[in-house]
């Protein structure tokens, strides 16, 4: 897994989302990203894996997409399930 990561480019196909809009895909990445972490973390365990799907959603993701969305998250008004 630290290899893939090391050697990441740009999001990987994804056969979920096949279509040329990744609006989906990048939400669920970082939905993806944020579960993965709060999953690992609350086991106490590196929580390193879960980058690659911070990658995925920063590659695909509009920055104020993800700024919103972060800023949801502290007010707890996030419509997606974490």
């Amino acid at each position: 897994m630290d290899e893939k990561i090391k050697n990441y480019r740009t999001a990987p196909f994804d056969a979920r989302f096949p279509n040329t809009n990744q609006t989906r895909n990048c939400f669920q990445n970082y939905l993806d990203f944020h579960r993965c972490n709060k999953a690992l973390s609350a086991k106490g365990q590196d929580a390193s894996p879960c980058q690659w799907y911070q990658r995925v959603y920063k590659s695909l993701c509009p920055m104020g997409w993800v700024a919103k969305w972060d800023d949801q998250i502290e007010n707890g008004s996030f419509p997606g399930k974490i």
